[in-house]
């Protein structure tokens, strides 16, 4: 069909599944919602058999990568997934053939987790801004020094490149497509279809404020960190937490600061920063009331806590990142 977009999802033994089944839903659901085959999807792996993943579960193939590489039809998007296979296939000099004559047909070049040393290892991201799961960050840039690795992103754009961080990334990947082939409300409708966060924006971090912290070992100050986040509109100053762990503000401060790697109040400010975002993201919230909301006193200070954490203003963020359907 004329206005369908052909799809080429690689797999290959050893992949994760989520890697795969989140996106392929995400197409699914579009065609569903349109009432037409909006997506059309080839499924290939390297031999064309069966391809199992690390979860046990086997994912039938359409084709054998060689022979699609030999057809001379047009592709709108090839998709690679991750897994623990993905490092030995970014390594298979065949593979890196197919996948850059694929390539030379396709609209977007995208990938999601460790899909990204395939591509890396076919040459498709030299020159280019990429990321991937962020336990592979590291080894990706060393291996391919040619690739700007941005770590700390849900996924990135440069070009016709896509690739993402691992696993449920490969949703919000897929949603940023169908949102660029038709528009932010059918994205919108999907996300609310499958239950997921609607579109996380490309430029958020991989992990939340409390996850890029470390977990404290002294039992009270663990608790602090945990009920910190709920209580964002209190008191959350060094004596108000201090008090609550039953602990001295200095000591407090300094096994604070042993345990998680940065002072009470620099993850008070992230925990802060991050409701700031989601709020800036998804509702109409005035910046000042945003301020309060999330415990700043002062507009300024939200202002000042921005520029500090991200490099821009609250409207600016909003601008770029506000992810309402129209």
């Amino acid at each position: 069909m004329a206005d369908s977009r052909t799809v080429v999802t690689v797999v290959y033994d050893d992949h994760q599944l989520l890697d795969f089944a989140g996106p392929v839903e995400v197409f699914e659901a579009a065609n569903r919602l349109l009432g037409r085959p909006a997506y059309r999807r080839i499924i290939v792996s390297p031999d064309g058999k069966r391809s199992r993943s690390s979860s046990g579960v086997d994912i039938g193939v359409d084709a054998a990568l060689g022979s699609l590489a030999r057809d001379t039809g047009a592709i709108d998007t090839l998709l690679v997934v991750g897994g623990f296979g993905a490092s030995d296939l970014a390594d298979n000099l065949q593979v890196g053939r197919h996948i850059r004559t694929l390539a030379a047909r396709s609209n977007r070049i995208t990938s999601v987790c460790t899909g990204a040393l395939v591509l890396a290892g076919a040459g498709l991201l030299d020159g280019y801004r990429a990321t991937t799961h962020w336990s592979a960050c590291k080894a990706i840039a060393r291996r391919y020094p040619s690739v700007a690795v941005e770590a700390d992103q849900i996924y990135v754009r440069d070009g016709n490149r896509w690739t993402s961080a691992g696993v449920t990334a490969g949703i919000d990947l897929a949603l940023a497509l169908v949102a660029e082939d038709h528009g932010a409300e059918l994205s919108h409708t999907i996300a609310r279809w499958l239950v997921v966060f609607a579109q996380r924006p490309g430029g958020q971090a991989q992990f939340s404020a409390q996850l890029r912290s470390q977990a404290a070992r002294t039992p009270a100050v663990r608790a602090v960190q945990l009920w910190a986040p709920d209580h964002l509109d209190e008191d959350l100053g060094v004596s108000a937490l201090a008090k609550r762990a039953e602990m001295s503000e200095r000591n407090f401060a300094r096994v604070f600061r042993a345990e998680t790697g940065e002072t009470p109040a620099a993850y008070v400010e992230n925990l802060r920063v991050e409701a700031a975002r989601r709020l800036l993201e998804t509702t109409d919230l005035t910046v000042a009331a945003i301020a309060r909301t999330v415990g700043f006193k002062h507009s300024e200070t939200l202002h000042r806590a921005v520029a500090r954490r991200l490099a821009t203003t609250p409207d600016r963020y909003r601008q770029h990142f506000a992810t309402k359907a129209s």
